[in-house]
């Protein structure tokens, strides 16, 4: 008996998904699978919270396939190197065709997918790889990519004709598939988890409540620390483990278009994701940026490599360098696995231009942190906010400014730098600047309560402007800077 194989990755969900669909009209049985791979469990992206989010998102498709009242529905999870466990599923049932979502992913996961599919080629076996949202693999230009990409996101959404479905026998697969036995990364704790929940429930009833009214201020919250954390949609763990698709989202949005007062959250919010998948594009088309800097002028960037680099980097990723914002987002990230975009920027910009930090020593430590991680968001973003590009403008982020701005009122500093909860507003930003009388009353000793700044702000910027903006003057940057446009810009419309 042979069987038809729908692998999920980083699709999640059991709607809007065409190589489930596809592997039902086949006609032939069908096997539903999840590998657990060591090689991403291995991989320095990834932290326990990822693989919560994961198992969570793996039990509700359970639950939902339990809903058939049918014994063999299941989402069968084993663990191993997938080749391996494709190649003995294949000797004991014999897989007719395998079907899944093409993967944006890390070069491990690319590789793992090119053995899949020459030893597919070797087995005579169809593997059918569907686009991931508006993201086209091999893209070698942007012409008319935006066209495609609103086409794409307004087509109709395929309902899985569950009705069609032919199971292949629980029996025969379990005789030949060992389940999964969970690891201690991915056993629950009694205790509530800090980190969004994963499952498409959870991901529409996030969808529904942004809706429902909190969302109204996302676009004057959206870059606060404190606020954003309510006022925006929360989705971006869903979209990158793909509990909910991005064109059932985009759909959604596009459904709510004519509600009175909703207009500029709606429109900001249709522009986010359409830049979410700009980005992940840019990656498809470009991942050697995983280990370089896309702008090959910046390989030879003059960062630190004085002793301090060490401790300084480890004071960055705990939340320990004596500039409370700068800190109090670190420890938050670290504790919930959320921050907003323009805290992260912030975080990025303060490793690679105020610490003068290679950018590369610090874009594994977001990834473990970023419940919501997605290679091609992780590295284009992370390396237009270190500067690297040669084509975004160099923004330089000011944490006692940043501070001022966005936590006016100091709550999320003293929510998480709880050392400098009993200080006055004013005094936030910039502890250090408090005299020993104030630092007594205050109950708030600085270098030793909390830490003194690792820098001195006003040098530090100054340094980086200088060496940042003469960089971005060199040939070399110019030139490679007129390559990356030409191919990851979209070309300018003519009259």
């Amino acid at each position: 008996m042979s069987c038809a194989v729908v692998w999920f990755k980083r699709d999640l969900r059991l709607t809007d998904h065409l190589p489930l669909v596809a592997a039902i009209e086949s006609g032939a049985p069908l096997l539903l699978l999840y590998v657990v791979e060591p090689l991403l469990q291995q991989d320095r992206h990834y932290h326990q919270r990822h693989w919560h989010f994961v198992a969570q998102s793996i039990a509700d498709m359970n639950d939902q396939l339990a809903a058939l009242k049918h014994p063999d529905a299941h989402l069968w999870v084993v663990h191993g190197d997938v080749l391996e466990v494709l190649q003995q599923l294949h000797q004991q049932v014999s897989i007719d065709a395998l079907y899944a979502h093409q993967e944006i992913g890390l070069a491990n996961t690319y590789a793992r997918d090119r053995a899949v599919q020459a030893w597919c080629d070797s087995q005579d076996i169809h593997w059918q790889q569907y686009q991931t949202a508006g993201v086209i693999r091999g893209l070698a230009t942007r012409q008319h990519w935006d066209e495609r990409w609103k086409q794409v996101m307004r087509s109709r959404i395929v309902a899985v004709p569950w009705h069609q479905a032919h199971w292949l026998p629980s029996t025969q697969v379990g005789q030949h598939l060992a389940a999964f036995q969970p690891t201690p990364q991915w056993l629950l704790p009694t205790t509530e988890l800090p980190y969004q929940h994963g499952g498409s429930r959870a991901a529409w009833a996030t969808l529904a409540d942004f809706f429902a009214g909190r969302g109204k201020n996302y676009p004057y919250h959206i870059s606060k620390p404190e606020l954003s954390r309510y006022s925006c949609s929360r989705m971006s763990p869903h979209l990158a483990w793909g509990t909910i698709s991005m064109r059932e989202f985009y759909q959604h949005l596009l459904r709510q278009w004519h509600t009175p007062g909703w207009r500029r959250t709606l429109v900001a919010l249709a522009s986010r994701l359409h830049w979410h998948c700009h980005f992940m594009q840019k990656f498809e088309s470009e991942c050697a940026m995983e280990f370089r800097p896309v702008n090959r002028a910046y390989l030879d960037f003059p960062y630190r490599s004085d002793s301090q680099v060490s401790e300084h980097l480890h004071a960055w990723e705990t939340g320990q360098t004596g500039f409370p914002l700068v800190d109090a987002c670190m420890r938050c990230v670290i504790a919930t696995g959320y921050l907003n975009f323009r805290m992260r920027a912030m975080l990025v910009s303060f490793l690679c231009h105020l610490l003068g930090i290679d950018w590369r020593a610090g874009v594994h430590h977001l990834a473990r942190q970023f419940l919501d991680f997605e290679p091609g968001i992780h590295y284009p973003q992370f390396q237009m906010q270190a500067g690297v590009t040669g084509t975004n403008t160099i923004r330089i982020y000011n944490p006692t400014k940043q501070a001022q701005e966005h936590d006016a009122d100091g709550v999320f500093i003293k929510r998480w730098c709880p050392e400098l909860a009993e200080l006055p507003t004013p005094l936030l930003a910039e502890p250090w600047r408090m005299t020993a009388m104030e630092q007594t009353l205050y109950n708030c000793k600085i270098g030793s309560d909390y830490p003194a700044p690792i820098i001195d702000l006003p040098v530090a910027a100054k340094q980086a402007r200088d060496i940042l903006w003469g960089y971005r003057q060199q040939p070399g940057v110019k030139r490679d800077g007129k390559r990356i446009v030409s191919r990851h810009v979209r070309p300018k419309k003519t009259a």
